[in-house]
């Protein structure tokens, strides 16, 4: 599996990286405009808010927004009765310093939970690893700083070694490390069981398919409902 895994993510190392390049240029006026309308959905007084803070893997580039991740764990909460209403904040190219300077719009009103997902294009683009760490503590700081109530789920994230393993195994520790740190609560790695298998992803080798998605947003249940549960 891990060689697998690995010779998938070299494969599309390049693609991911134009892609993201591609999709950050392209962030048109209308497209913010669109994930403002999105933020200013205004829930009932009975709803608390679960904001999901991420890149395309989030945004669920390439399908139905009803397929994405965030929208499959909004299915699960209304199926279960619970008060929550679930915004996906995804933005496909974002990288944490990307993430850092529109983090402020975001907050706009008041999350109850905080599910940051952002860091993998930095890896596979060879950011420096203390600016990335840097970053991802920008904005859990901005977050803390709004609302000290917000709970803040940090999503792992992996990336191939052709960076260098010390690069490798460095980038892989900092979600670690920052939920550690940050007493935040931590998603392992986001894509465990998808990244890699070729079924479940597109044909761009890079995106999960929708079945993939269904896989993300099973991972990410568990502690989604310890957040709360608490």
């Amino acid at each position: 599996m891990r060689t697998l895994l690995s010779f998938c993510y070299l494969f599309i190392l390049t693609l991911l990286m134009s892609c993201g390049e591609k999709s950050q240029k392209n962030v048109s006026k209308d497209s913010i405009q669109s994930e403002q309308e999105t933020l200013k959905t205004t829930p009932t007084e009975d709803n608390r808010i679960i904001l999901f803070y991420g890149n395309s893997l989030t945004a669920g580039m390439g399908l139905d927004p009803n397929e994405a991740f965030p929208a499959l764990i909004q299915e699960k909460l209304d199926t279960l009765g619970l008060p929550y209403k679930v915004i996906n904040a995804g933005l496909s190219g974002e990288t944490t310093a990307s993430g850092k300077n529109r983090i402020s719009w975001v907050l706009k009103q008041k999350v109850d939970v905080f599910v940051l997902e952002l860091g993998a294009n930095d890896g596979l683009r060879g950011i420096p690893l203390v600016e990335t760490k840097k970053n991802l503590q920008d904005i859990i700081d901005v977050v803390k700083t709004e609302n000290p109530n917000t709970i803040i789920i940090l999503a792992g994230m992996q990336i191939p070694p052709n960076m260098g393993p010390e690069y490798t195994t460095e980038f892989k520790n900092i979600f670690p490390q920052l939920a550690s740190e940050n007493n935040l609560m931590l998603i392992p790695f986001l894509l465990e069981n998808v990244a890699g298998i070729p079924e479940l992803n597109q044909a761009d080798g890079i995106h999960p398919t929708a079945e993939g998605q269904q896989i993300i947003a099973k991972n990410i249940w568990p502690i989604i409902n310890k957040a709360i549960s608490n």
